[in-house]
């Protein structure tokens, strides 16, 4: 049987992680809420809480524990070296350099299916935890600035707005970025999470596996959307323009980023969330006026968008907001896939976990379309 284009619907796999709920308007990590997380729980407490299946207490000696391992890991001697050795050898987008760093940071390569569960957990707590830094290292070192390194005493999202910016970020900056990172952790078998468990599956090592998600991610169409969404807020004129800007584009057959989802038939749970943040916190970060101006450029494109295409079902997806809490965090445009890749990578490390676990090679069929094969 032909499967649908893109697989969608099509079950590859079991998975204990999470699951999406797009007639709902719904995502869950584990047994909890993943917006309730947002709003209540740590970056590291959800990361933990993916990786081992429980959900500690803010307090716990467990988070403090986890806290300091992940720390360390930002901090390791083979971090910043690695990063130099990459830049050096190229000079591409971020994905690029950090797809020639990351086997650096371990400095083994060690299959997965000869590994233990403890020594695999080892390896991508290793490998996840250095990613910001790498990433930093790899932006600051490429516009000419001094590598910022990393400080153990701060959060994860602290630390990363921290190295990436080269400014201590505000109390409502680090609330930005720790929500974000949070609420895209993981969303179901999207692009990069699929190709990194099909690497898995090869029984290749951990590195090679997050490398193929950090590959997937790069596309625009998956981890490029953020920056292309806020271009369309800051460009498209006055807000008044929005209708005649979308249906210029719309004519010429184009995508108009932030808008639709391959799951939600309902309000994406993480854009209401990004939109409630920004409306929130953008006057006392002196972008109230952009928000405003987000909130309105929205209303405008969906009713053009229903009016398009009146059988849809339409709706504003994170990357919308996702752009404009990213741009009040601080940071430039070109870190938006990095922050990306940041959460991301965290819900790979338990994804790729998980297929070791209880591994079987994915191997699709393909239907063969082309010319009947010549007889000798």
């Amino acid at each position: 049987m032909l499967a649908p284009p893109g697989l969608k619907g099509v079950i590859v796999a079991d998975t204990e992680i999470g699951d999406v709920r797009g007639s709902e308007g719904f995502y869950h990590y584990r047994d909890h809420d993943a917006i309730e997380l947002c709003r209540s729980a740590s970056l590291e407490q959800v990361w933990l809480l993916l990786l081992d299946g429980t959900l500690h207490a803010a307090e716990s000696p467990e988070v403090a524990a986890f806290a300091s391992e992940i720390a360390a890991g930002r901090a390791s001697e083979r971090v910043p070296n690695a990063a130099l050795d990459a830049i050096s050898a190229t000079t591409s987008e971020h994905h690029s350099g950090l797809l020639a760093a990351l086997p650096l940071v371990l400095g083994h390569a060690v299959a997965s299916l000869d590994q233990t569960a403890a020594e695999r957990r080892v390896d991508l707590l290793a490998l996840v935890a250095a990613v910001p830094t790498l990433l930093a290292s790899l932006h600051t070192l490429r516009m000419n600035r001094p590598v910022v390194r990393p400080d153990t005493g701060r959060s994860h999202a602290a630390d990363w707005l921290h190295m990436a910016t080269g400014h201590a970020p505000s109390p409502e900056q680090i609330r930005l970025m720790e929500t974000y990172l949070t609420a895209t952790i993981d969303h179901g078998f999207n692009a990069s999470t699929f190709a990194a468990r099909v690497v898995t599956s090869t029984g290749a090592d951990v590195t090679g596996a997050l490398s193929a998600g950090v590959a997937a991610l790069s596309g625009p169409l998956h981890g490029g959307a953020p920056g292309r969404a806020l271009d369309m807020i800051q460009g498209v004129g006055t807000p008044s323009a929005t209708d005649q800007w979308v249906l210029d584009r719309l004519e010429r057959g184009e995508k108009i980023m932030g808008f639709g989802h391959a799951v939600y038939r309902a309000d994406d749970p993480r854009s209401v969330l990004l939109r409630d943040l920004v409306i929130e916190l953008g006057p006392s970060l002196g972008e109230g006026e952009l928000v405003e101006r987000a909130v309105e450029i929205e209303a405008r494109t969906l009713a053009v968008l229903r009016r398009w295409k009146p059988e849809s079902t339409i709706v504003t997806n994170v990357e919308f907001y996702a752009g404009v809490a990213l741009h009040l965090a601080g940071l430039s445009p070109e870190l938006f896939t990095p922050s990306f890749t940041v959460s991301r990578a965290i819900g790979w490390s338990a994804h790729i976990a998980e297929q070791a676990a209880n591994n079987k090679i994915l191997r699709p069929s393909a239907r063969y379309v082309g010319p009947e094969p010549q007889t000798v």
